[in-house]
């Protein structure tokens, strides 16, 4: 048992970074090269119909105000995302993904979508509910943190 936990524990450490990689890789060559994969997570983390405010978003992403703030003034200098006041009260400031904002969260999840299905092909339903209960381990894992 102690080998298979080494090559998992090389396996998820080679995953997490071989998608880093990717993301950095996919971005540079695409259309929107001047976003930062933490940027991209911050608009898809904003998400096509939500109107977060920087507050909810910093919490959502586990980072500071401080630094989601910095994060949105640059996404929304590169024309991604613009901020809104609140219909009811009008000190309550949100975020919303402009066009082309919409236009790179569609194609992350395109992505994510396509990365997905290859990481699950082939597999039976057992190895697919294997494969759910440790995802969600790790999640609830990653979300007590």
């Amino acid at each position: 048992m102690n080998k298979l936990y080494k090559e998992i524990s090389d396996a998820l450490y080679n995953s997490y970074y071989g998608i880093e990689r990717i993301e950095q890789t996919e971005l540079k060559k695409s259309k929107f090269k001047d976003l930062t994969p933490n940027e991209l997570h911050a608009i898809d983390a904003i998400g096509l119909h939500n109107y977060l405010t920087t507050s909810q978003l910093a919490e959502k992403m586990h980072v500071t105000r401080a630094t989601i703030s910095t994060q949105v003034d640059r996404l929304v200098r590169k024309g991604y995302v613009d901020r809104i006041r609140d219909e009811k009260d009008r000190r309550i400031i949100r975020l919303k993904l402009t066009h082309r904002g919409k236009l790179v969260c569609r194609a992350y999840h395109a992505y994510h979508n396509l990365m997905v299905k290859s990481f699950l092909q082939n597999l039976d339903e057992n190895e697919l509910q294997t494969i759910y209960r440790a995802f969600t381990n790790l999640e609830k894992f990653t979300n007590s943190h």
